[in-house]
């Protein structure tokens, strides 16, 4: 493409000033040319008025030598009455081209041997015409036309080089920035997912680099997404687990006891590897449309009536308020249970036996709150536990539980957080925002109303709620 953008420009140089030089040398040429034969009318014009005065040979001879050109021109007088005919200087012109002239009575210009001479003719005070030639050298009418064929020659080349180089430049603006591009496809296609193309070059590829820039981060977004899926549902098996666990402790003693035990505790440490290969995916939880979604009074009484029966067995004691009615959210159910299953998991992993814990459903105008709260030892550092990834640094703890629960509440505008409970454990708090587009309200205090006419059930300015 460089090389075919410099010879067309190569091309169309040469075109233009092929059709400018040579009309100019030719105008240059008829220009010497003219100069050459003004020149021979001025020095004729200086014998003119000697003729009309006087045709004696010397006096004429004298004139003519006084004009400078005695060698190059010539005077033809006709015989007039008794008067022979006189000619001085050397006869170049042919007699009849001299007879033509003396006759018409018009200058005129004839070839010669070596160039041209101007035939000039002149009235004598007798009534005859004489003829006055002067010869034009051919190194005259050419004089300087070389010099000016060089000057036009060099600035023709200088263009020609001039827009070369103006191409070859261009040429490799535009190229560079498709061979970029090209390498950049090739390097996405290798699996250098890096591979980045620099927004440079003519508008149209420097909008196909952003094209391919937005194209590449995108696929590095679905990759991580894939990534975040695995680890995802990798993380949902921890709830079966953690019954298995359960139940496996309460096998007693025994070989079979202790090789269940022992496989639950290998599949537990497998569970662990596939998410910590995946650490650096992300949840991928879609907020439902207008319309959908779920009831998360409905999804809530589910899950507890499943973690009741555990906690049962553990001698904890278990609160559930505000499922009473329909709590619709703009969250898909299963991406809710799982959110609850993370959290309540932790608290039976994190926590001893016998330890209480609540789950409090909060159904504002403008949001719904779910509070998840135990009695146990709580959590030294709620930012950390936050982070995807490090989770609270026990044993068997990645912090994709936590993470999992602040992507669903962030997909719909809300936040989590993470405070002291009034049981004197944990209280982490998801804040569902109910309208998508309002602005997310990270770490709002206020109250909330639910929907029972003219009666405020629960407000969140208690200072150890909320870190």
């Amino acid at each position: 493409m460089r090389w075919a953008l410099v010879k067309v420009c190569l091309a169309v140089t040469v075109m233009v000033v092929v059709a400018f030089a040579v009309p100019l040398g030719l105008v240059i040429r008829e220009m010497a040319r003219d100069r050459a034969f003004s020149n021979a009318e001025r020095e004729a014009a200086a014998v003119a008025p000697a003729l009309s005065i006087t045709t004696d040979r010397d006096q004429l001879e004298r004139v003519v030598a006084s004009a400078g050109s005695d060698a190059g021109m010539a005077v033809h007088i006709p015989a007039s009455g008794d008067a022979a005919a006189v000619d001085l200087g050397r006869q170049r012109a042919a007699a009849a081209d001299i007879a033509t002239v003396r006759r018409l009575g018009r200058a005129s210009t004839t070839e010669v041997a070596g160039g041209s001479t101007l035939l000039q003719p002149v009235a004598l005070s007798s009534g005859e015409i004489a003829v006055v030639e002067v010869y034009v050298p051919e190194a005259e009418v050419t004089n300087g036309l070389t010099t000016a064929w060089a000057v036009l020659a060099a600035v023709g080349l200088a263009l020609i080089v001039g827009s070369v180089a103006v191409a070859d430049r261009l040429g490799v603006r535009m190229v560079r920035p498709a061979q970029r591009l090209v390498e950049g496809a090739h390097e996405l296609g290798e699996g250098k997912l890096g591979a980045r193309v620099p927004e440079e070059g003519p508008n149209e590829l420097r909008l196909a680099a952003v094209a391919f820039n937005s194209m590449a981060d995108q696929v590095v977004q679905l990759l991580a997404n894939e990534r975040e899926l695995a680890a995802d549902l990798s993380h949902r098996l921890r709830t079966p687990l953690t019954v298995l666990r359960l139940n496996a402790a309460s096998l007693g003693d025994g070989p079979a006891a202790e090789q269940t035990r022992a496989a639950v505790a290998q599949l537990e440490r497998e569970v662990d590897t596939i998410i910590r290969t995946a650490r650096e995916a992300k949840p991928q939880t879609v907020a439902a449309g207008p319309g959908a979604g779920c009831d998360a009074a409905e999804v809530v009484r589910e899950r507890m009536t499943f973690w009741s029966a555990l906690a049962e067995d553990e001698g904890r004691k278990v609160r559930v308020a505000g499922v009473d009615r329909p709590v619709r959210i703009p969250v898909a159910r299963a991406d809710l249970a799982a959110a609850l299953d993370a959290l309540l998991g932790n608290v039976f992993r994190h926590t001893a036996e016998g330890t209480a814990f609540a789950v409090d459903v909060h159904n504002g105008v403008d949001a719904v709150i779910v509070l998840v709260s135990d009695a146990g030892p709580g959590i030294t550092d709620p930012e950390a536990a936050m982070a995807r990834g490090r989770g609270s640094g026990s044993a068997g703890s990645t912090g994709l539980g936590l993470d999992i629960v602040r992507q669903l509440a962030e997909s719909t505008g809300g936040d989590v957080r993470i405070g002291s409970s009034v049981l004197g454990g944990t209280e982490v708090r998801i804040w569902i925002q109910l309208d998508a587009r309002a602005p997310v309200r990270r770490g709002h205090r206020g109250s909330v109303r639910r929907r029972r006419p003219g009666r405020l059930v629960s407000t969140f300015n208690r200072p150890r709620s909320l870190p």
